[in-house]
């Protein structure tokens, strides 16, 4: 028996459309992070990219449990003396809502190039409207069900 390796140029790529609203940050970012690896695919190649875009969109409604609102923090640091920042899950869903999606997205992602590479196939926007309609995005399984 023969191991199956895809090949770049074989794969075809779909355009997927999650709506965030009422769902969980979590199960949400593990939901895009397996379409854009390509992990639900059964010519799933770890070293090949054959994962699809994802369009993620009402980004700003994504729920999270517990306290995290409160609780949860985003920190960085520029590098420089006394250049810490710490922000609170609240704070950022007021400055850029789309930030908390992809951030929980990334962490879920291997941090590598291919990672960094499969990334990019991730559009997320606030509201409902996006610029994507000319790829004919297909409704994920996951929201067909709620509607």
């Amino acid at each position: 028996m023969k191991t199956y390796n895809a090949k770049p140029t074989a794969l075809t790529k779909h355009w997927h459309i999650i709506d965030a609203q009422g769902k969980i940050l979590g199960r949400l970012a593990v939901q895009v992070a397996n379409l854009l690896r390509g992990k639900t695919k059964p010519e799933f190649t770890p070293y090949v990219d054959c994962g699809d875009h994802v369009v993620i969109i009402n980004a700003e409604k994504v729920k999270v449990t517990g306290k995290k609102e409160e609780q949860k923090l985003y920190r960085s640091h520029s590098g420089f003396p006394h250049g810490f920042k710490e922000e609170s899950l609240r704070s950022l869903r007021a400055r850029r809502p789309t930030a908390i999606v992809e951030r929980a997205v990334w962490g879920m992602m291997p941090h590598s190039r291919m990672g960094a590479k499969q990334i990019t196939k991730l559009k997320v926007y606030v509201g409902s409207k996006h610029p994507h309609e000319a790829q004919k995005p297909a409704i994920h399984e996951s929201n067909k069900e709620k509607q």
